[in-house]
């Protein structure tokens, strides 16, 4: 295995201790493990080994080998699916809020590849042993259609299909405050990591990458509308960025939510309420064209019943 080196130069606005600092660049490990890479000599600061309570300065060169994760055998765990196609080559499913589609360090059980690889057996290895099968990803609590591969012929040609943007992708959003006839229905911002929280993603003219999302009102009540929202593009929590951009946040979520729709929803509602509800594709080996929808789950619906009265859901 290879190993994983990063080097970057500090810059006069990081400020605080060693571990801070690497943990604001590095946001997908956890502040523990780079305090353990620290002690273990893995973060160097000019090449020289120092304490995690370090106060880097403007210049310093910090190295940073990442040890290989130890990865667990990843199991196959009877967790239901709702199948919504599966033949030789590809599985689609209606994954339901709430569900991790891959394990991760410190998650290597309880997520949707634990149950496709009891349900199908056999996955696709392009993406290594903790992404079998996986072509594209959703969020944990957003809801929707997802395919899979079952083979590395149908993966690159479905890879292929999501690189070129032929895939076409629609969701229902459901969305705080009333909106104005006078709002573009398109949103072209491009998206990177927020400046200051390296966890989130955030509009970001200087170093973001295009994204481009698209919306329709289907229904408006009081304070809140229904949305079938489409994304040229697949930029991480890109939906979820670009609504809260136009103040119009996804109702239910705890990331990008603002404060008064936290406030006034976050009681009743436990996530955010967005659901993938198609997908146009070709099927990698016969190239017929695929439309797979998944119905909206039990708890959009009841929130539209209940907001939105006198509508049809």
């Amino acid at each position: 295995m290879n190993t994983d080196s990063r080097e970057f130069v500090v810059q006069s606005a990081e400020n605080g201790r060693l571990d801070a600092v690497v943990s604001s660049r590095m946001p997908d490990f956890s502040r523990s493990l780079v305090q353990k890479w620290i002690k273990d000599a893995n973060i160097t600061v000019n090449g020289k080994a120092v304490k995690a309570s370090y106060h880097p300065v403007e210049g310093d060169k910090i190295k940073i080998i990442v040890p290989p994760p130890e990865i667990p055998d990843i199991l196959p765990q009877p967790i239901p699916v709702d199948v919504l196609f599966e033949d030789e080559h590809i599985i689609v499913i209606n994954k339901p809020p709430g569900l991790v589609v891959h394990p991760a360090p410190g998650h290597f059980c309880d997520t949707l590849v634990n149950a496709l690889l009891y349900h199908c057996k056999n996955l696709s290895t392009i993406n290594g042993v903790l992404r079998p099968g996986i072509v594209h990803r959703l969020d944990k609590d957003t809801s929707g259609v997802l395919v899979a591969a079952k083979t590395d012929v149908a993966h690159h040609s479905l890879a292929e299909q999501f690189a070129n943007r032929l895939v076409v992708k629609s969701y229902i959003a459901i969305v705080a405050g009333v909106l104005s006839p006078a709002i573009t229905t398109s949103i072209d911002l491009p998206i990177g990591r927020h400046r200051v929280h390296r966890k989130k993603m955030s509009v970001n003219t200087g170093s973001g990458k295009e994204a481009l999302t698209q919306f329709t009102v289907l229904r408006q009540c009081d304070d809140c509308a229904l949305l079938r929202v489409g994304i040229k593009t697949g930029r991480t929590h890109q939906i979820r960025v670009h609504l809260s951009h136009i103040g119009h946040p996804v109702i239910g979520d705890s990331e990008y939510g603002s404060r008064s729709s936290k406030a006034h929803y976050n009681k009743t509602v436990t996530r955010q309420l967005l659901h993938a509800f198609s997908l146009e594709i070709h099927h990698p080996v016969s190239n017929t064209a695929m439309l797979l929808r998944a119905k909206l789950p039990d708890d959009m619906r009841h929130f539209i019943k209940l907001r939105i009265a006198g509508q049809k859901t």
